[in-house]
């Protein structure tokens, strides 16, 4: 049998088999509790090594403790331990998960919260969850702390509060500090840190939930015109963004450009899909425009007063890109995007003679292009209670897309 027990924040902390005969766990958890007498003990480093060991006392029936932090199933060891000696060998005994603490000490509910670790992982993933989302909560790890998540968010989002939670369950030790993105990023943090809440400037509790985790994604999308403010029916039309929806495939974790974004239809569209979105607009009532609508919408769009290519420069590289203007610079716009977008660049062209710079530009920069002309006539009502078919203007929708990577040695 494998106990495995939550130490830390939780109430298992000091009470561990007395017939242990292997003890693994970090450094830190090992030091904290009494050990039974002539166990060996493992410092947890490399996973691969503690589980042969493990897999040694197995075989011979002996009994071995495994020490982790706060719920060891949630984001911990018991997964590996599962799928490598099957559930039914494990006795699991969760202390309080970091994350539960976190959110206990400044008294908010997290049954709606979104958890995210970025523990050993890229870290841009958390950060275009917290862009999108106004309750998240970040494992973090050593390259992946406060001081990097406050970088990579300062200036990129509305207002957010981060909440480092650090040596949680240490009567002496802990604290739970409250910081701008930009403050976070100023300090070195040691490695006491246990979890980092984002919150929105308002704190507020929400709503009671039937379902926890994040919000479930819109009913519907492809929003009528009427849905936006515009101007002089300068909007992508439902029709079209559609299917750019579906082309770029917006969702959480990802960061989508909007390049020449107009009213900012497709960004809107892309948040409320939970995406982290960048709007670039060059016209300044453009931009005005596309906050009101992200404000109407009740999502997050980061609005770049700009124009593009130049404007693109400093931004982080996207995971799928909307190109819906561009003008002469047109080609120019779509090969920057290609070259930086790490899925999928999408392109709306009305004018039949850019089509060939656009599909040009998207080849050039590797991506495997497709496309369709979109050609649609809506119902409208005639006097008498007579209906007739009302044509949109043609539109090209073209696209690229980055094809997988091949592994050197991968089967044919």
């Amino acid at each position: 049998m494998i106990t495995v027990v939550g130490t830390g924040t939780g109430a298992y902390g000091t009470r561990v088999p007395a017939d242990a005969g292997l003890v693994v766990g970090a450094r830190r958890h090992l030091d904290a509790v009494r050990l039974p007498e002539g166990a060996e003990r493992v410092v947890l480093g490399p996973l691969a090594p503690a589980l042969d060991t493990i897999a040694e006392y197995v075989g011979k029936e002996r009994p071995v403790l495994v020490l982790a932090s706060g719920d060891p199933g949630f984001f911990g060891i018991v997964r590996a331990l599962a799928e490598r000696f099957g559930p039914g060998l494990l006795d699991v005994r969760p202390g309080v998960s970091s994350v539960a603490a976190a959110f206990a000490r400044i008294g908010l509910p997290w049954d709606d919260a979104v958890v995210v670790s970025a523990h050993g992982r890229d870290l841009r993933t958390a950060v275009n969850v917290c862009r999108a989302r106004p309750k998240v909560a970040v494992l973090t790890g050593p390259g992946t702390g406060p001081a990097e998540l406050g970088a990579a968010l300062a200036g990129t989002c509305g207002e957010r509060v981060l909440v480092v939670a650090s040596a949680l369950g240490d009567p002496e030790g802990e604290r739970v500090e409250r910081l701008t993105p930009a403050e976070a990023a100023a300090r070195d943090w040691g490695t006491a840190v246990n979890v980092v809440l984002c919150l929105d400037g308002a704190h507020a509790p929400g709503p009671p939930r039937t379902v926890a985790g994040p919000p479930a994604g819109p009913s519907r999308w492809a929003l009528e015109e009427s849905e936006f403010a515009h101007r002089d029916s300068m909007i992508t039309k439902f029709e079209v963004r559609a299917l750019a929806l579906a082309r770029l495939g917006p969702r959480l974790g990802d960061l989508v450009w909007d390049v020449g974004a107009g009213s900012g239809s497709v960004a809107v569209e892309c948040a409320r899909l939970g995406a982290a979105v960048t709007a670039v607009e060059q016209s300044a009532d453009g931009v005005e425009r596309i906050r009101a609508n992200a404000t109407a919408h009740a999502v997050d769009v980061s609005v770049v007063h700009g124009t593009a290519p130049e404007a693109l420069a400093s931004l982080a590289d996207p995971d799928a890109v909307f190109v819906g203007g561009g003008g002469r610079a047109l080609p120019e716009v779509v090969t920057t995007c290609a070259r930086r977008a790490r899925r999928t660049v999408v392109v709306a062209v009305a004018a039949l003679d850019r089509v060939p710079a656009v599909r040009g530009a998207l080849a050039a920069a590797g991506l495997v292009g497709d496309g369709v002309l979109l050609q649609s006539s809506r119902l409208a009502p005639l006097p008498g209670d007579v209906t007739r078919l009302a044509a949109t203007n043609p539109v090209f929708l073209l696209w690229g897309t980055r094809p997988p990577v091949r592994h050197e040695g991968a089967a044919e």
